[in-house]
């Protein structure tokens, strides 16, 4: 076990998820705790495992071929890795899709988090694009 306060409700829908899907879960959710111990885990959206810090800043969705990582940045995070696989457009989240088999950027991903975070401290990505 991991050293950070697991939500029971995370737990049981990772547990749901064939065994792929849950070692990318897992170290999505390992990740983005140890960017910052005081990262909360929840459930939104009656069944999504959301990570939480004055704000949003990542949620998971497994789909039937990949587990999607939606980013609360308000696309306003840099990308310098080009670990962004869709929503370049959105103006609320953005996504990292891996699939079965497929390895991704850990500390490229992990310093997104980071950024997120520190953002939703300065009053989150709507208030720093409108400057405040």
């Amino acid at each position: 076990m991991a050293g950070y306060q697991t939500d029971p409700r995370v737990d049981a829908y990772i547990d749901a998820l064939p065994a792929w899907q849950q070692g990318i879960c897992r170290r999505v959710r390992d990740l983005v705790h140890a960017a910052d111990p005081e990262v909360t885990e929840t459930v939104k959206r009656t069944v999504r495992p959301y990570f939480v810090l004055a704000g949003n800043i990542c949620a998971l969705l497994a789909a039937k071929d990949h587990v999607n990582v939606f980013l609360y940045d308000g696309a306003i995070v840099p990308d310098p890795h080009g670990i962004i696989t869709g929503g370049h457009d959105n103006r609320t989240a953005r996504t990292v899709a891996v699939g079965e088999g497929e390895e991704f950027d850990e500390a490229a991903l992990q310093a997104m988090f980071r950024q997120i975070i520190a953002n939703n401290r300065a009053g989150g990505w709507r208030a720093l694009k409108r400057g405040e």
